[in-house]
C-alpha cells in the first residue's frame, strides 16, 4: 500500500548527511519541540549528488501521534542521528490532521 504525501516543502540540505541523496531518503524530522518522527521524501528534480534547496514531499510515520503541529512556512529541521543535515520549509499541508487550526 503507497501512502499519499503528507506535505509539500522546500527541502534545504546544508552538506551534512552521510552519503549521497536518494529517492525515498528517511531522516528524522523535529516536527514539534522534542519530538521526532521518520519520514519518506520525494523529490521533484532528483539528484543524488544534491545540497541547497530542492522541492518535494515528506510522508509522515504517524502523522496522527502529533495533530494540528504544521503551518504553511514553518521550518522543520532534519536529522541523521545528531546531525543536523537540512531543514524543509512547508509549502502546502495535504494531511488536514496536521494542519493547525488557526481560529
Amino acid at each position: 500500500m503507497e501512502l499519499e504525501p503528507d506535505v509539500e516543502v522546500l527541502f534545504e540540505f546544508i552538506g551534512q548527511r552521510k552519503g549521497k541523496l536518494f529517492e525515498g531518503y528517511r531522516p528524522a524530522h523535529l516536527v514539534k519541540e522534542d519530538y521526532l518522527t521518520t519520514g519518506v521524501h520525494s523529490y521533484y528534480s532528483f539528484n543524488e549528488n544534491y545540497y541547497g534547496e530542492i522541492e518535494g514531499t515528506i510522508t509522515f510515520i504517524s502523522p496522527e501521534e502529533y495533530p494540528a503541529c504544521m503551518w504553511i512556512g514553518k521550518k522543520i529541521e532534519m536529522y541523521e542521528g545528531k546531525n543536523l543535515v537540512g531543514y524543509a520549509t512547508i509549502r502546502k499541508i495535504f494531511n488536514p490532521i496536521l494542519e493547525k487550526d488557526n481560529n
